[in-house]
């Protein structure tokens, strides 16, 4: 008779949110064990891609002089592949390549304000994109910057920890789980009982916390980005944390939430990015093309969906 499984749940501190886990697994499993390795995981992360970590290993390569090669952690050298790649196909929508504005708008680290003066000097001039900027060496697994872009990976870092997160379930021979960082999930195989796992959907709306819908989840990631949370007045105006890398300001757009399924939850939290930047039409004209699964929701209500035709394949 198969031993009955148990459902359990874990959480600690990850990324300036918290990190979760949902999982079943037999009564006699050591769940103190894989807490550890969660949370070690995460840190691993962190220690490798967090703006907010001075001594992280992107940090280190953004003060590196231009030229200089830096060997990087396997972790990270798939962040910032998988960044160049999405990038490009997004056609430019998202950019790891925007430290400088999201710092200057008061959304990193050193600085939680507006600097008026840093916009300033920011606005109005021609920008160099990452893909230009940012060189990889698959072969000696290191990069370098060819111009002094600041890098700033908040748009793919948690989609990251968390696919990190699924491969420790994975090596603890655990497969049906829930795991999470902050918005960004990813699930394992279904319930014992075979059914999914249920995310909620929340509304856009700042002024409260409400669901809009809840989406069923079995061997999938989901990542939504908002426009509804991170927030600062500037000259009277709200604006979000997520920049548009091709005007060189936060993104002003008609997308109020954009949430995307893949496999990995990297993808999807980079591509939920690039389609708050794309706009709604521009946005899921672009699913489609990619094959990507996406709901966008503008300012207005008006949804946009492509779940009755893509597949959730991982375009990068």
């Amino acid at each position: 008779m198969p031993t009955p499984l148990v459902r359990r749940a874990l959480s600690g501190p990850a990324m300036g949110a918290r990190w979760s886990a949902v999982f079943f697994a037999a009564e006699a499993f050591d769940v103190a064990a894989l807490s550890a390795a969660l949370a070690a995981e995460v840190e691993a992360v962190e220690n490798e891609a967090s703006n907010w970590r001075l001594d992280s290993v992107v940090e280190r390569l953004v003060r590196a002089p231009v030229g200089e090669w830096l060997v990087l952690p396997p972790g990270l050298f798939t962040v910032l592949d998988a960044a160049l790649a999405i990038g490009d196909l997004s056609d430019g929508a998202f950019d790891v390549g925007v430290g400088d504005l999201v710092r200057a708008h008061g959304f990193g680290h050193g600085r939680r304000t507006p600097d008026p003066q840093g916009i300033a000097a920011l606005s109005g001039g021609a920008r160099i994109v990452s893909p230009k900027a940012l060189q990889l060496d698959p072969v000696g697994g290191r990069a370098r910057r060819l111009a002094p872009i600041a890098i700033d990976l908040a748009g793919i870092a948690k989609g990251h920890g968390v696919d990190r997160m699924a491969d420790v379930m994975a090596a603890f021979g655990i497969a049906s789980f829930l795991v999470g960082i902050d918005g960004e999930m990813r699930a394992g195989g279904p319930k014992p009982d075979g059914s999914r796992w249920i995310v909620g959907q929340e509304r856009p709306d700042r002024n409260e916390r409400a669901l809009s819908g809840v989406l069923e989840l079995a061997d999938m990631s989901i990542a939504t980005s908002g426009d509804y949370r991170h927030v600062h007045e500037i000259d009277g105006r709200t604006v979000s944390h997520t920049m548009d890398p091709r005007a060189g300001r936060p993104v002003i757009g008609d997308v109020a939430q954009a949430t995307v399924l893949a496999e990995r939850c990297m993808v999807a939290d980079a591509w939920a990015t690039a389609l708050m930047v794309a706009g709604l039409e521009a946005g899921i004209a672009l699913a489609r093309r990619h094959g990507i699964a996406a709901i966008l929701v503008g300012h207005d209500g008006t949804t946009r969906s492509t779940l009755d035709t893509a597949g959730a394949p991982d375009p990068a």
